[in-house]
């Protein structure tokens, strides 16, 4: 908050600072620290269910992370009180033009307690990532600048707003360097982070994964992307996860400089439909 104060007008900070949300900040667990999910290794899934495979049948997909919920405060976040979180990815990023928000290729996997579980070695044409057991804690995020919320809850406040709006239009996110590059500072590195708001490399995470849902194709859009309906569909969807490159589990995103994330819209996070979460990155 105290950055919000210093680098954005009053109002533009107040607006900032009421759309804070809770946010659960994951780190590497020391000795005896409490876990509560872990990147790579093997993972835990439903005994019965197969291993997540590409829907074009090109393979299976590749482990990255699992979260044990009874280990979070759930309420803050929305989840389930108990149960895991799998996430899954086609990791080809090495493949020219790898654009994941076109490639239906991810999975999120609830599993509710009390199901038969058992362990699971990945499958020959699974990517391997070394095991780091993960710990964390409860955090404040704020939404990014350019995010749709954000712009709505300005664009209500007036003459204040309207200026904050045209100097964003006109001079883009580096006219907020200082406060953009704050944030990254202040967050844990690598960032890894359930719930809450994204952290964004570059652009802002929900209007990607907008635009892509409504224009069907994201190399050649059937719709430009400051249409307002990117905007209106951004704002239902809100942040499950966000992985970044890690380097003691050996995962090196775009050469090591990127972040996953998975999003995923308010109503299916009610209804615990985690299937239908989408995958964008960003380096």
């Amino acid at each position: 908050m105290r950055l919000a104060r210093r680098e954005l007008p009053p109002a533009i900070a107040d607006c900032w600072i009421g759309l804070l949300r809770p946010s659960f900040l994951l780190r590497e667990a020391r000795d005896h620290e409490r876990v509560v999910g872990q990147l790579g290794g093997i993972p835990v899934l439903p005994e019965g269910l197969a291993w997540p495979q590409h829907s074009d049948g090109r393979g299976p997909l590749t482990f990255i992370a699992e979260i044990d919920c009874g280990q979070l405060p759930a309420s803050s976040l929305l989840l389930p009180e108990s149960g895991r979180l799998s996430f899954f990815l086609w990791d080809d990023e090495r493949a020219p033009g790898y654009l994941p928000e076109t490639d239906p290729a991810t999975r999120v996997v609830y599993t509710a307690s009390r199901t038969p579980v058992s362990e699971r070695e990945p499958p020959a044409g699974s990517c391997e990532y070394d095991l780091v057991e993960l710990t964390g804690e409860l955090g404040a995020t704020g939404p990014a600048l350019a995010s749709a919320v954000f712009r709505e809850a300005v664009a209500g406040l007036g003459k204040e707003g309207r200026a904050f709006l045209d100097r964003w239009r006109d001079w883009g996110p580096h006219s907020f360097h200082q406060f953009r590059q704050g944030l990254w500072d202040l967050a844990p590195q690598p960032n890894h982070r359930i719930g809450g708001h994204a952290l964004p490399v570059q652009h802002e995470v929900g209007r990607r994964v907008a635009w892509v849902q409504l224009a069907g194709d994201e190399v050649s859009p059937s719709l430009a992307s400051n249409d307002p309906a990117v905007d209106r569909e951004a704002r239902r969807w809100t942040l499950l996860g966000q992985i970044d490159s890690d380097q003691g589990a050996g995962m090196r995103w775009g050469g090591g400089s990127a972040c996953l994330y998975w999003l995923i819209r308010t109503d299916d996070l009610a209804a615990r439909k985690f299937e239908a979460a989408a995958l964008t990155w960003q380096r």
